[in-house]
């Protein structure tokens, strides 16, 4: 593992998949991230590149061939290079190799930097394109906060999602793991959203944000414990795993969507893909409050 510290807090990643895997506060030693009971869930916080969600049937047709691929991709179960790292910040880096390239046919480098500054996270990371002919990809984030913090006689239902702004947001529905672009619904976030573990009965809750600044706030009534992320991104995935009660809850931030429902198989027009041109670079990053 990899360790920042600063007068406020401990974080620790993992070199596999570049992931997030702890933060704790260093005066009491509470714990905010979800630390992989495979009971439930075996990540902590994985990076989703090239794709996010999944691909009707595992697989996609780029170029004219078929490839395999199952969901979010394989970023999150390679092994990254640390480039640079001190004290309250570390990049890391995967690149493109003979085995990506059974998987995905390009060449890409995903460039990723944690930075630790008081009670903030911020996670910034780039792709690049170094060919001479356009990238086509998407990329997410995925992490999991434990429900309840700091109280272990606390229930997950005295946790509620507070979103800014205020207002209401269109929701893609989840068919299975599918996207239904098609058919967009009104979700009323004028209010902070009560968890309950029924909310996540068809999957994720993914807001369409179109790239404005956003914070999800996840707080209680029971203590001053919880988390802040901040991101401006296209999409935004709320989720806990159902039917198994949970506790934890993730925040998503996501440049992409799993396959629509009515998705013909090619990668270039696969729903909310990116097409990186030759030579260009694209960046993503959110930040965490932790409090």
């Amino acid at each position: 593992m990899l360790t920042l510290k600063n007068d406020y807090l401990t974080v620790q990643i993992n070199p596999l998949g570049a992931e997030l895997s702890s933060v704790k506060d260093n005066d009491s030693g509470m714990e905010y991230m979800w630390q992989a009971d495979k009971t439930y869930w075996g990540r902590h916080a994985p990076l989703l590149f090239p794709i996010v969600g999944r691909l009707q049937d595992n697989q996609y047709r780029l170029n004219g061939t078929t490839y395999h691929m199952t969901q979010h991709g394989f970023a999150r179960d390679r092994e990254f290079t640390v480039v640079d790292q001190d004290e309250t910040s570390v990049t890391l880096r995967l690149q493109a190799d003979d085995q990506t390239k059974t998987l995905f046919p390009a060449d890409f480098t995903l460039t990723v930097h944690y930075t630790l500054n008081d009670h903030q996270l911020r996670f910034a990371a780039t792709v690049d394109n170094p060919a001479a002919t356009p990238l086509t990809f998407s990329f997410g984030a995925h992490p999991g906060f434990n429900v309840p913090l700091g109280d272990p006689t606390a229930d997950f239902s005295d946790y509620q999602v507070t979103v800014s702004p205020k207002k209401v947001y269109q929701r893609v529905p989840l068919v299975g793991p599918y996207s239904d672009t098609q058919h967009s619904v009104p979700m009323d976030l004028t209010q902070p959203l009560q968890l309950d573990h029924d909310l996540f009965d068809h999957d994720a809750k993914v807001l369409t944000l179109d790239n404005q600044e956003t914070t999800l706030m996840l707080s209680s009534g029971v203590n001053d414990h919880g988390v802040a992320l901040t991101l401006s991104a296209p999409y935004v995935g709320i989720w806990s795993p159902y039917p198994k009660r949970a506790p934890f809850v993730c925040f998503e931030p996501w440049w992409g969507l799993a396959d629509d429902v009515q998705a013909t198989g090619d990668l270039e027009t696969k729903v909310a893909i990116h097409q990186l041109a030759a030579h260009d670079s694209f960046q993503a990053s959110y930040q965490i409050t932790y409090f």
